[in-house]
């Protein structure tokens, strides 16, 4: 049966048998449509890309302020299509492990303090001007910079200087970071002709496909840029996001073909689109996490105690099967999964109507509690603002909740002291608390400021030894998880969906849509 169905999903490769036909003499045979699906993938990446055609994708996630200026990525709309126009220094692949990118190569001193990134010659931007050591310079200037207001200026405070050196850029740090090479990969760090000092909204990368359009909140497109220097992306001839943030009508685009692949598909109507032949569920574990954040220095979340009644008032497991359908896994207040090499496990919080009375009392708070929520926060984030009305209200808190629009979401949450919210989750444990954690990290949505986490950080960075190390973030987890502002339900799965045409894809929990790639490391099958 194996051979036969080898033979069967080569023939779809192939264009000589249609996908419908396959999982419909898959069925006969016994064969899961799951398999079937994997075999059709696999045949697809033996068979090799396909070049030409126009990929569409339909995404939610963006709205009408949202900008070109990688310092000011703050949607995965605009993270996505950057994904696509620009590169980084070093790329993070499939795997978890780093691979070159604009950086041939990279090294550390022995005490991990100086690094020396060796620049790839020959790279052309869209705009004809050949990508050189000191357009990394300047954008790395730019992204350090606070008058820039970058939101990478969190992770690149730890550098004290940088140079060129005829092919390199050498970064010199304040203190020991052995996990530094990660940092280039940030989806914030796109190089841009002098660094985007003198255009930052302007767009022109070194990426596979050159901007031609760009309409905030509505489409985003481009074409094959002909002088890209590699050549195991950028497969189609022309690319375009359709910014579809209402769940129901992006299902229904797929289903109608008029695009190829959507993101977040709400865990409630999997079983049904798995019915439909023609599409395929790419579900993957990630380190991702749908939040709640209260501001830790806004009245009257500034109140520890809140806080902890908060916590302890949210019904986790109940938001795992009702709002992710059992795609994904419990929250425990602390960014770091299980999914993060040094991981230590920390006693976890339950559901708890007596504890969360108790602070509740302790905190002296009364009245009700405003939490903003909408559809763009999260798949499912109003239903599980709903549900944690609910289970708050057991304990005697009352959550008053307001759904807002999608568009103008983003830009509006920082002015709000609780809201709904997510957060992707990033390669080491280091990142991911430097970014959402540190006291003055422009993406700390909590305002969360700890002297002593800060300190621990820093430590960390430079500790060679792996258990000490270990050590120092299980500690950090713990501060967070008992005095932070983000409430952490859930790990969620990434749930994206594909059409009959696309090859090529691979599962990558990093981030949806292929770690961000999937437009461009995706081929339309004829």
């Amino acid at each position: 049966m194996i051979d036969e169905m080898g033979f069967l999903s080569e023939r779809v490769a192939k264009g000589k048998l249609s996908r419908r036909e396959f999982l419909g003499r898959a069925a006969a045979l016994g064969v899961s449509a799951a398999m079937a699906n994997n075999l059709l993938a696999t045949a697809a990446r033996a068979e090799g890309p396909v070049k030409g055609g126009f990929l569409k994708l339909g995404l939610q996630g963006g709205g009408a302020t949202d900008s070109l200026d990688p310092a000011a990525i703050s949607s995965n709309n605009t993270m996505i299509f950057s994904r696509q126009w620009g590169d980084q220094l070093v790329e993070r692949a499939a795997d978890g492990e780093l691979r070159p990118q604009l950086a041939e190569e990279w090294g550390a001193s022995k005490d991990a303090k100086v690094w020396t990134f060796k620049i790839r010659k020959g790279v052309q931007f869209h705009n004809g001007k050949e990508m050189t050591s000191a357009d990394v310079l300047a954008t790395m200037e730019r992204h350090s910079d606070a008058n820039s207001k970058s939101g990478a200026l969190g992770i690149m405070q730890g550098i004290d200087k940088i140079a060129v050196d005829g092919q390199n850029v050498v970064f010199t740090l304040k203190g020991a970071n052995f996990d530094f090479p990660f940092i280039m990969n940030s989806h914030l760090l796109v190089i841009q002709p002098n660094g985007g000092k003198d255009n930052p909204t302007a767009g022109i990368g070194t990426g596979p496909y050159k901007i031609t359009v760009n309409k905030p909140g509505v489409r985003h497109g481009g074409e094959r840029f002909a002088g890209y220097w590699r050549d195991d992306r950028g497969f189609a001839d022309q690319i375009e996001i359709v910014v579809i943030n209402d769940g129901t009508a992006r299902t229904s685009a797929l289903q109608s073909g008029q695009v190829h692949m959507i993101n977040r598909i709400e865990p409630k109507v999997v079983e049904l689109l798995k019915r439909f032949p023609d599409i395929t569920i790419r579900n993957v574990s990630s380190r991702g996490h749908y939040i709640f954040v209260c501001q830790c220095d806004t009245a009257p979340f500034d109140n520890n105690d809140l806080r902890l009644a908060l916590k302890y008032a949210i019904d986790r497991e109940e938001m795992v099967q009702k709002i992710l359908g059992g795609y994904g896994s419990v929250g425990n207040d602390t960014p770091i999964s299980k999914a993060y090499p040094l991981f230590t496990e920390v006693e976890q919080r339950t559901f708890d109507l007596d504890k969360a009375a108790f602070h509740y009392k302790k905190s002296g708070h009364s009245g009700s509690l405003l939490l903003h929520t909408s559809d763009v926060a999260f798949p499912g984030a109003v239903e599980a603002a709903q549900l944690y009305q609910q289970s708050a209200a057991k304990a005697g808190i009352t959550l008053e909740v307001k759904r807002e629009p999608g568009d103008g979401y983003w830009s509006d949450a920082p002015k709000w002291p609780m809201s709904a919210s997510f957060f992707g989750g990033r390669a080491t444990q280091d990142l991911t608390f430097s970014i959402e954690y540190l006291s003055k990290a422009p993406w700390n949505e909590s305002h969360f400021s700890n002297e002593k986490f800060d300190q621990m950080l820093l430590q960390a960075r430079g500790e060679f030894d792996a258990d000490k190390r270990k050590r120092l973030y299980a500690d950090m987890g713990q501060i967070v998880r008992d005095e932070g502002g983000v409430i952490i339900p859930m790990f969620n799965d990434y749930i994206d969906a594909t059409g009959p045409q696309v090859g090529g894809w691979v599962a990558d929990g990093s981030f949806e849509l292929m770690g961000g790639y999937a437009l461009s490391k995706c081929w339309l099958q004829a």
